[in-house]
Protein backbone atom coordinates (compact mmCIF):
# COMPACT_ATOMS: atom_id res chain seq x y z
CA UNK A 1 0.00 0.00 0.00
CA UNK A 2 1.31 3.48 -0.78
CA UNK A 3 1.07 6.79 1.57
CA UNK A 4 1.35 9.97 0.10
CA UNK A 5 2.99 13.55 1.14
CA UNK A 6 6.35 11.99 2.14
CA UNK A 7 9.50 12.51 0.92
CA UNK A 8 11.40 9.69 1.29
CA UNK A 9 14.05 11.79 4.05
CA UNK A 10 14.85 10.38 7.45
CA UNK A 11 16.12 7.96 10.31
CA UNK A 12 17.64 5.16 7.91
CA UNK A 13 17.46 3.55 11.23
CA UNK A 14 13.82 2.70 10.70
CA UNK A 15 14.57 1.26 7.60
CA UNK A 16 15.03 -2.44 8.61
CA UNK A 17 12.02 -2.41 11.00
CA UNK A 18 9.45 -5.85 10.94
CA UNK A 19 6.68 -3.13 11.02
CA UNK A 20 4.15 -6.45 11.10
CA UNK A 21 5.85 -7.02 15.02
CA UNK A 22 5.80 -3.73 15.42
CA UNK A 23 2.38 -2.94 14.94
CA UNK A 24 1.01 -6.01 16.39
CA UNK A 25 3.16 -4.51 19.32
CA UNK A 26 1.22 -1.20 19.30
CA UNK A 27 -2.27 -2.99 19.08
CA UNK A 28 -4.70 -0.83 21.37
CA UNK A 29 -2.16 2.12 21.78
CA UNK A 30 -2.56 4.60 18.69
CA UNK A 31 -0.28 7.00 20.22
CA UNK A 32 2.33 4.07 19.52
CA UNK A 33 0.92 3.19 16.33
CA UNK A 34 0.96 7.11 15.11
CA UNK A 35 4.87 7.12 15.68
CA UNK A 36 5.49 4.40 14.04
CA UNK A 37 3.91 5.65 11.13
CA UNK A 38 5.53 8.62 11.10
CA UNK A 39 8.74 7.08 11.33
CA UNK A 40 8.18 4.58 8.86
CA UNK A 41 7.58 7.92 6.63
CA UNK A 42 10.24 9.26 7.25
CA UNK A 43 12.64 6.19 6.26
CA UNK A 44 10.78 5.75 3.05
CA UNK A 45 8.73 2.98 4.38
CA UNK A 46 4.95 3.85 4.25
CA UNK A 47 4.02 1.79 1.76
CA UNK A 48 5.55 -0.91 3.59
CA UNK A 49 3.81 -0.17 6.75
CA UNK A 50 0.25 0.02 4.68
CA UNK A 51 1.09 -3.36 3.48
CA UNK A 52 2.02 -5.08 6.82
CA UNK A 53 -1.03 -2.59 8.64
CA UNK A 54 -3.23 -4.36 6.15
CA UNK A 55 -2.10 -7.86 7.13
CA UNK A 56 -2.09 -7.38 10.74
CA UNK A 57 -5.93 -5.90 10.60
CA UNK A 58 -7.03 -8.89 8.32
CA UNK A 59 -5.44 -11.20 11.10
CA UNK A 60 -7.58 -9.25 13.96
CA UNK A 61 -10.69 -7.99 11.74
CA UNK A 62 -12.77 -7.09 14.82
CA UNK A 63 -9.63 -4.68 16.42
CA UNK A 64 -11.58 -1.18 15.73
CA UNK A 65 -7.73 0.79 15.58
CA UNK A 66 -6.57 -1.14 13.34
CA UNK A 67 -9.72 -0.76 10.57
CA UNK A 68 -9.60 2.90 11.18
CA UNK A 69 -5.89 2.92 9.97
CA UNK A 70 -6.82 1.02 7.09
CA UNK A 71 -9.46 3.30 5.69
CA UNK A 72 -7.04 6.19 6.65
CA UNK A 73 -4.48 4.45 4.20
CA UNK A 74 -7.48 3.73 1.89
CA UNK A 75 -7.86 7.28 1.67
CA UNK A 76 -4.46 8.22 1.14
CA UNK A 77 -4.23 5.17 -2.15
CA UNK A 78 -7.64 7.50 -3.44
CA UNK A 79 -5.57 11.04 -3.17
CA UNK A 80 -2.36 9.00 -4.34
CA UNK A 81 -4.20 8.11 -7.75
CA UNK A 82 -5.91 11.31 -8.26
CA UNK A 83 -1.93 12.57 -8.13
CA UNK A 84 -1.17 9.98 -10.51
CA UNK A 85 -4.19 10.50 -12.86
CA UNK A 86 -2.90 14.40 -13.14
CA UNK A 87 0.27 12.79 -14.01
CA UNK A 88 -1.35 10.91 -16.81
CA UNK A 89 -2.94 14.26 -18.03
CA UNK A 90 0.43 15.63 -18.54
CA UNK A 91 2.12 12.18 -19.95
CA UNK A 92 -0.78 12.11 -22.57
CA UNK A 93 0.13 14.97 -24.74
CA UNK A 94 4.22 14.83 -24.36
CA UNK A 95 3.72 11.37 -25.22
CA UNK A 96 1.70 12.18 -28.70
CA UNK A 97 4.14 15.26 -29.79
CA UNK A 98 7.24 12.72 -29.16
CA UNK A 99 5.05 10.35 -31.31
CA UNK A 100 4.59 13.02 -33.95
CA UNK A 101 8.72 13.72 -33.88
CA UNK A 102 9.07 9.95 -34.04
CA UNK A 103 7.30 9.79 -37.10
CA UNK A 104 8.58 12.53 -38.56
CA UNK A 105 12.69 11.11 -37.86
CA UNK A 106 11.54 7.32 -38.87
CA UNK A 107 12.35 7.41 -42.42
CA UNK A 108 15.02 4.94 -42.33
CA UNK A 109 17.13 6.04 -45.30
CA UNK A 110 18.29 8.79 -43.13
CA UNK A 111 21.32 7.29 -41.34
CA UNK A 112 24.70 8.88 -39.56
CA UNK A 113 28.00 8.37 -41.04
CA UNK A 114 26.12 6.46 -43.86
CA UNK A 115 25.39 3.16 -41.88
CA UNK A 116 24.08 4.04 -38.41
CA UNK A 117 20.74 4.55 -39.01
CA UNK A 118 19.33 8.46 -37.33
CA UNK A 119 16.61 6.54 -34.96
CA UNK A 120 19.36 4.78 -33.20
CA UNK A 121 21.10 8.01 -32.20
CA UNK A 122 18.61 10.48 -32.40
CA UNK A 123 15.53 8.43 -30.45
CA UNK A 124 17.10 7.85 -27.31
CA UNK A 125 17.35 11.54 -26.37
CA UNK A 126 14.29 12.65 -27.69
CA UNK A 127 12.66 9.95 -25.78
CA UNK A 128 14.97 11.43 -22.37
CA UNK A 129 13.84 15.20 -22.77
CA UNK A 130 10.11 14.09 -23.10
CA UNK A 131 11.18 12.08 -19.52
CA UNK A 132 12.60 15.18 -18.12
CA UNK A 133 9.88 18.00 -18.78
CA UNK A 134 7.18 14.94 -17.77
CA UNK A 135 9.28 14.64 -14.53
CA UNK A 136 9.87 18.05 -13.97
CA UNK A 137 6.27 19.82 -15.24
CA UNK A 138 4.16 16.77 -13.28
CA UNK A 139 6.36 17.44 -10.04
CA UNK A 140 7.04 20.10 -7.30
CA UNK A 141 7.70 22.71 -10.27
CA UNK A 142 9.90 24.77 -8.87
CA UNK A 143 12.32 27.67 -10.85
CA UNK A 144 15.45 25.54 -9.60
CA UNK A 145 14.00 22.62 -11.09
CA UNK A 146 12.91 24.08 -13.90
CA UNK A 147 16.31 25.55 -14.65
CA UNK A 148 17.51 22.25 -13.60
CA UNK A 149 15.87 20.68 -16.38
CA UNK A 150 16.66 23.36 -19.71
CA UNK A 151 20.23 22.98 -18.54
CA UNK A 152 19.98 19.37 -18.20
CA UNK A 153 18.08 19.40 -21.96
CA UNK A 154 20.55 22.16 -23.37
CA UNK A 155 23.82 19.25 -22.52
CA UNK A 156 22.16 16.32 -23.87
CA UNK A 157 21.47 18.30 -27.22
CA UNK A 158 24.93 19.07 -27.02
CA UNK A 159 26.40 15.93 -26.70
CA UNK A 160 23.92 14.40 -29.32
CA UNK A 161 25.50 17.32 -31.77
CA UNK A 162 28.55 16.83 -30.88
CA UNK A 163 28.58 13.37 -32.12
CA UNK A 164 26.21 14.20 -35.10
CA UNK A 165 29.64 16.45 -35.94
CA UNK A 166 32.36 14.07 -35.36
CA UNK A 167 30.29 12.24 -38.24
CA UNK A 168 29.95 14.53 -40.35
CA UNK A 169 34.05 15.25 -40.34
CA UNK A 170 34.63 11.39 -40.07
CA UNK A 171 32.45 11.51 -43.52
CA UNK A 172 34.12 14.25 -45.58
CA UNK A 173 37.94 13.28 -44.36
CA UNK A 174 39.13 17.01 -43.42
CA UNK A 175 41.45 16.13 -40.07
CA UNK A 176 39.67 12.91 -39.50
CA UNK A 177 38.64 13.06 -35.90
CA UNK A 178 37.67 9.63 -35.04
CA UNK A 179 37.01 6.31 -37.17
CA UNK A 180 33.53 5.28 -38.38
CA UNK A 181 33.79 2.92 -35.61
CA UNK A 182 33.12 5.91 -33.06
CA UNK A 183 29.62 6.17 -33.94
CA UNK A 184 29.04 2.45 -33.41
CA UNK A 185 30.01 2.47 -30.27
CA UNK A 186 27.69 6.05 -29.54
CA UNK A 187 25.04 3.63 -30.34
CA UNK A 188 25.54 2.12 -27.34
CA UNK A 189 26.87 4.97 -25.23
CA UNK A 190 24.30 7.97 -26.22
CA UNK A 191 21.35 5.82 -24.62
CA UNK A 192 23.71 5.70 -21.01
CA UNK A 193 23.83 9.62 -21.40
CA UNK A 194 20.22 10.26 -22.21
CA UNK A 195 19.18 7.73 -19.16
CA UNK A 196 22.07 10.54 -17.04
CA UNK A 197 20.26 13.35 -17.76
CA UNK A 198 16.88 11.82 -17.18
CA UNK A 199 18.36 10.84 -13.44
CA UNK A 200 20.60 14.15 -13.30
CA UNK A 201 17.01 16.07 -13.70
CA UNK A 202 14.83 13.69 -11.45
CA UNK A 203 17.53 13.44 -8.42
CA UNK A 204 18.78 17.06 -8.34
CA UNK A 205 22.67 17.54 -7.83
CA UNK A 206 22.71 15.81 -4.74
CA UNK A 207 20.94 12.18 -4.15
CA UNK A 208 21.28 10.08 -1.42
CA UNK A 209 22.49 6.64 -2.13
CA UNK A 210 18.60 5.28 -1.13
CA UNK A 211 17.64 7.67 -3.85
CA UNK A 212 19.82 6.71 -6.52
CA UNK A 213 19.12 3.24 -6.23
CA UNK A 214 15.38 4.00 -5.87
CA UNK A 215 15.60 5.64 -9.38
CA UNK A 216 17.99 2.45 -10.70
CA UNK A 217 15.33 0.11 -9.66
CA UNK A 218 12.65 2.55 -11.52
CA UNK A 219 14.71 2.39 -14.56
CA UNK A 220 14.06 -1.34 -14.87
CA UNK A 221 11.10 -1.53 -13.73
CA UNK A 222 10.21 1.47 -16.45
CA UNK A 223 11.87 -0.48 -19.35
CA UNK A 224 9.34 -3.25 -18.41
CA UNK A 225 6.69 -1.74 -18.46
CA UNK A 226 7.79 0.03 -21.64
CA UNK A 227 8.33 -3.54 -22.98
CA UNK A 228 4.76 -4.78 -21.79
CA UNK A 229 3.44 -1.71 -23.65
CA UNK A 230 5.27 -2.61 -26.83
CA UNK A 231 4.11 -6.19 -26.87
CA UNK A 232 0.51 -4.93 -26.96
CA UNK A 233 1.77 -1.95 -29.36
CA UNK A 234 3.07 -4.75 -31.79
CA UNK A 235 0.28 -7.16 -31.89
CA UNK A 236 -2.22 -3.99 -32.63
CA UNK A 237 -0.07 -3.18 -35.55
CA UNK A 238 0.48 -7.04 -36.64
CA UNK A 239 -3.22 -7.35 -36.60
CA UNK A 240 -3.74 -4.35 -38.69
CA UNK A 241 -1.24 -5.40 -41.31
CA UNK A 242 -3.02 -8.78 -42.08
CA UNK A 243 -5.95 -7.27 -41.75
CA UNK A 244 -5.38 -4.90 -44.84
CA UNK A 245 -3.70 -7.58 -46.40
CA UNK A 246 -6.59 -10.12 -46.30
CA UNK A 247 -8.05 -6.91 -48.37
CA UNK A 248 -5.69 -6.76 -50.98
CA UNK A 249 -4.52 -3.37 -49.58
CA UNK A 250 -0.42 -2.46 -49.29
CA UNK A 251 -0.73 0.09 -46.76
CA UNK A 252 1.47 3.19 -47.82
CA UNK A 253 4.84 3.45 -46.30
CA UNK A 254 3.89 7.15 -44.39
CA UNK A 255 1.32 5.29 -42.67
CA UNK A 256 3.31 2.31 -41.83
CA UNK A 257 6.22 5.04 -40.08
CA UNK A 258 3.30 6.10 -38.29
CA UNK A 259 2.46 2.84 -36.68
CA UNK A 260 5.75 1.46 -35.72
CA UNK A 261 7.59 4.94 -35.09
CA UNK A 262 4.86 6.89 -34.11
CA UNK A 263 3.84 4.02 -31.40
CA UNK A 264 7.17 3.91 -30.45
CA UNK A 265 7.24 7.30 -29.64
CA UNK A 266 3.72 6.80 -26.95
CA UNK A 267 5.69 4.61 -25.07
CA UNK A 268 8.49 6.27 -22.66
CA UNK A 269 6.65 9.12 -20.97
CA UNK A 270 3.60 6.96 -20.46
CA UNK A 271 5.92 3.96 -19.08
CA UNK A 272 7.40 6.23 -16.73
CA UNK A 273 4.01 7.46 -15.43
CA UNK A 274 2.80 4.05 -15.13
CA UNK A 275 5.25 3.64 -12.55
CA UNK A 276 6.84 6.58 -11.38
CA UNK A 277 5.26 9.07 -8.52
CA UNK A 278 7.05 12.95 -9.63
CA UNK A 279 5.92 14.38 -6.84
CA UNK A 280 8.22 11.82 -4.54
CA UNK A 281 11.65 11.27 -4.30
CA UNK A 282 12.85 8.55 -6.05
CA UNK A 283 14.09 6.87 -2.77
CA UNK A 284 9.76 7.07 -1.77
CA UNK A 285 8.26 5.46 -4.33
CA UNK A 286 5.65 2.49 -4.45
CA UNK A 287 7.78 -0.02 -5.07
CA UNK A 288 5.60 -3.07 -3.71
CA UNK A 289 2.70 -3.40 -5.76
CA UNK A 290 2.39 -3.66 -9.55
CA UNK A 291 4.80 -4.18 -12.34
CA UNK A 292 7.80 -3.60 -9.76
CA UNK A 293 6.84 -6.03 -7.59
CA UNK A 294 6.73 -8.72 -10.47
CA UNK A 295 9.43 -7.60 -11.58
CA UNK A 296 11.41 -8.53 -8.52
CA UNK A 297 9.84 -11.57 -7.87
CA UNK A 298 11.26 -12.42 -11.58
CA UNK A 299 14.98 -11.37 -10.63
CA UNK A 300 14.98 -13.21 -7.45
CA UNK A 301 14.04 -16.59 -9.52
CA UNK A 302 16.95 -15.39 -12.44
CA UNK A 303 19.65 -15.66 -9.26
CA UNK A 304 19.98 -19.42 -8.67
CA UNK A 305 19.48 -20.16 -12.50
CA UNK A 306 22.33 -17.55 -12.95
CA UNK A 307 24.25 -18.93 -10.59
CA UNK A 308 23.97 -22.48 -11.78
CA UNK A 309 25.02 -21.27 -15.38
CA UNK A 310 28.15 -20.06 -14.27
CA UNK A 311 29.20 -23.07 -12.00
CA UNK A 312 28.23 -24.96 -15.16
CA UNK A 313 30.30 -22.59 -17.25
CA UNK A 314 33.68 -22.09 -15.49
CA UNK A 315 33.33 -25.85 -14.86
CA UNK A 316 33.81 -26.19 -18.59
CA UNK A 317 36.22 -23.32 -18.95
CA UNK A 318 39.60 -25.46 -18.64
CA UNK A 319 38.24 -27.37 -21.90
CA UNK A 320 37.91 -24.51 -24.30
CA UNK A 321 40.60 -21.98 -22.38
CA UNK A 322 41.96 -20.01 -25.37
CA UNK A 323 38.15 -19.43 -27.23
CA UNK A 324 38.18 -15.80 -26.09
CA UNK A 325 41.58 -15.06 -27.05
CA UNK A 326 41.06 -16.64 -30.10
CA UNK A 327 37.70 -15.94 -31.29
CA UNK A 328 36.56 -12.15 -30.75
CA UNK A 329 33.36 -12.88 -31.56
CA UNK A 330 33.48 -14.96 -28.03
CA UNK A 331 34.73 -11.98 -26.34
CA UNK A 332 31.74 -9.89 -27.16
CA UNK A 333 29.16 -12.32 -25.93
CA UNK A 334 31.34 -12.95 -22.69
CA UNK A 335 31.14 -9.07 -22.19
CA UNK A 336 27.32 -8.91 -23.02
CA UNK A 337 26.68 -11.59 -20.58
CA UNK A 338 28.22 -9.73 -17.90
CA UNK A 339 26.45 -6.52 -18.62
CA UNK A 340 23.48 -8.71 -18.13
CA UNK A 341 24.90 -9.93 -14.48
CA UNK A 342 25.93 -6.74 -13.69
CA UNK A 343 22.01 -5.70 -14.19
CA UNK A 344 20.61 -8.32 -12.17
CA UNK A 345 22.92 -7.60 -9.56
CA UNK A 346 20.54 -4.30 -9.35
CA UNK A 347 17.77 -5.97 -9.72
CA UNK A 348 17.97 -8.29 -6.81
CA UNK A 349 19.18 -5.68 -4.08
CA UNK A 350 15.96 -5.28 -2.15
CA UNK A 351 15.30 -1.23 -1.15
CA UNK A 352 15.20 -2.54 2.21
CA UNK A 353 16.17 -5.61 3.99
CA UNK A 354 12.38 -5.48 5.21
CA UNK A 355 11.47 -6.29 1.77
CA UNK A 356 12.48 -9.62 1.91
CA UNK A 357 10.90 -12.19 4.45
CA UNK A 358 13.27 -13.11 7.37
CA UNK A 359 13.80 -16.48 6.36
CA UNK A 360 14.51 -15.70 2.98
CA UNK A 361 17.47 -12.47 3.97
CA UNK A 362 20.61 -14.64 4.34
CA UNK A 363 20.05 -16.94 1.41
CA UNK A 364 20.02 -13.51 -0.53
CA UNK A 365 22.61 -12.28 0.54
CA UNK A 366 24.78 -15.38 0.09
CA UNK A 367 23.03 -15.31 -3.25
CA UNK A 368 24.32 -12.20 -4.27
CA UNK A 369 27.24 -12.67 -2.74
CA UNK A 370 28.22 -15.66 -4.70
CA UNK A 371 27.06 -14.05 -7.56
CA UNK A 372 29.69 -11.29 -7.27
CA UNK A 373 32.34 -13.86 -7.20
CA UNK A 374 31.38 -16.02 -10.07
CA UNK A 375 31.23 -12.90 -12.00
CA UNK A 376 34.54 -11.22 -11.07
CA UNK A 377 36.28 -14.59 -11.80
CA UNK A 378 34.83 -14.89 -15.13
CA UNK A 379 35.23 -10.80 -15.51
CA UNK A 380 38.68 -11.73 -14.77
CA UNK A 381 38.91 -14.09 -17.63
CA UNK A 382 37.63 -11.78 -20.20
CA UNK A 383 40.01 -9.41 -19.35
CA UNK A 384 42.74 -11.34 -19.63
CA UNK A 385 41.60 -12.26 -23.16
CA UNK A 386 41.16 -8.47 -24.58
CA UNK A 387 44.21 -7.48 -22.95
CA UNK A 388 46.16 -10.29 -24.59
CA UNK A 389 44.21 -9.94 -28.20
CA UNK A 390 45.64 -6.00 -27.17
CA UNK A 391 49.18 -6.54 -26.81
CA UNK A 392 49.26 -9.11 -29.47
CA UNK A 393 47.75 -6.97 -32.41
CA UNK A 394 47.77 -3.36 -30.85
CA UNK A 395 45.50 -1.01 -29.00
CA UNK A 396 42.18 -0.05 -31.35
CA UNK A 397 38.79 1.92 -30.10
CA UNK A 398 36.75 -0.75 -29.18
CA UNK A 399 39.04 -2.90 -27.16
CA UNK A 400 39.93 0.32 -25.18
CA UNK A 401 36.34 0.93 -24.64
CA UNK A 402 35.73 -2.76 -23.78
CA UNK A 403 38.97 -3.00 -21.24
CA UNK A 404 37.55 0.29 -19.28
CA UNK A 405 34.24 -1.44 -18.68
CA UNK A 406 35.83 -4.68 -17.92
CA UNK A 407 37.99 -2.65 -15.58
CA UNK A 408 35.30 -0.65 -14.17
CA UNK A 409 32.99 -4.13 -13.51
CA UNK A 410 36.12 -5.61 -12.47
CA UNK A 411 36.26 -2.84 -9.52
CA UNK A 412 32.89 -2.81 -8.84
CA UNK A 413 32.27 -6.56 -8.07
CA UNK A 414 35.05 -6.50 -6.33
CA UNK A 415 33.71 -3.63 -3.93
CA UNK A 416 30.47 -5.51 -3.79
CA UNK A 417 32.31 -8.26 -2.22
CA UNK A 418 34.15 -5.87 0.51
CA UNK A 419 30.75 -4.12 1.17
CA UNK A 420 29.46 -7.81 2.19
CA UNK A 421 32.00 -8.75 3.99
CA UNK A 422 32.42 -5.50 6.26
CA UNK A 423 28.47 -5.26 6.91
CA UNK A 424 28.45 -8.00 9.74
CA UNK A 425 25.70 -10.18 10.30
CA UNK A 426 23.04 -7.56 10.33
CA UNK A 427 21.00 -6.27 7.85
CA UNK A 428 23.24 -3.24 7.06
CA UNK A 429 24.32 -5.42 4.24
CA UNK A 430 21.65 -4.05 2.17
CA UNK A 431 22.64 -0.22 2.34
CA UNK A 432 26.30 -0.60 1.56
CA UNK A 433 25.58 -2.56 -1.72
CA UNK A 434 23.18 0.45 -1.97
CA UNK A 435 26.16 3.04 -1.71
CA UNK A 436 28.28 0.27 -4.26
CA UNK A 437 25.32 0.92 -7.20
CA UNK A 438 25.41 4.35 -6.19
CA UNK A 439 29.30 5.02 -7.00
CA UNK A 440 28.69 2.39 -9.90
CA UNK A 441 26.17 4.54 -11.78
CA UNK A 442 28.35 7.73 -11.46
CA UNK A 443 31.34 5.68 -12.46
CA UNK A 444 29.48 4.75 -15.92
CA UNK A 445 28.50 7.62 -16.56
CA UNK A 446 31.36 9.26 -15.79
CA UNK A 447 33.28 6.61 -18.33
CA UNK A 448 30.27 6.98 -20.86
CA UNK A 449 30.70 10.58 -20.99
CA UNK A 450 34.66 10.43 -21.19
CA UNK A 451 34.34 7.85 -24.27
CA UNK A 452 32.03 10.10 -25.86
CA UNK A 453 34.27 12.91 -26.06
CA UNK A 454 37.30 11.91 -25.96
CA UNK A 455 37.75 9.07 -28.48
CA UNK A 456 37.16 10.85 -31.72
CA UNK A 457 40.90 12.35 -30.54
CA UNK A 458 42.80 9.88 -29.43
CA UNK A 459 42.18 7.83 -32.43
Amino acid sequence: MDISAFDGTGDARTADVDYAVAIRAAQGNPRRLEDLYQEARRAGQAGRFGAELRVVSGEQPDDTLYLAWRYRLESADAAHAGRLGAGWRLAIPISVALAMIFWATSDTTWAFGDHIPLQVLLWPPLAALAIIWYLTLAGRRSAGRIALAAGVSVALAAVVAYVYFISLVAQSGAGRPGQPGYLDLMALHVPLLAWAAVALAALGLRSSARDLFGLLTKSLETIGSAGVYAIAGGVFVALTFAMFQTLGVQLPMIWQRLLIGGGAGLLPALAVASVYDPSRRAGAQDFYRGFGKILAIIMRLLLPLTLLTLLVYLAFIPFNFLAPFNNRNVLITYNIGLFAVMGLLVGVIPLSADDVAARWRGWLRWGITALAALALLVSLYALSAILYRTALEGPTMNRIVVIGWNVLNIALLALTLVAQARAGRGDGWVASLQRVARGGALAYVAWGLALTLALPWIF
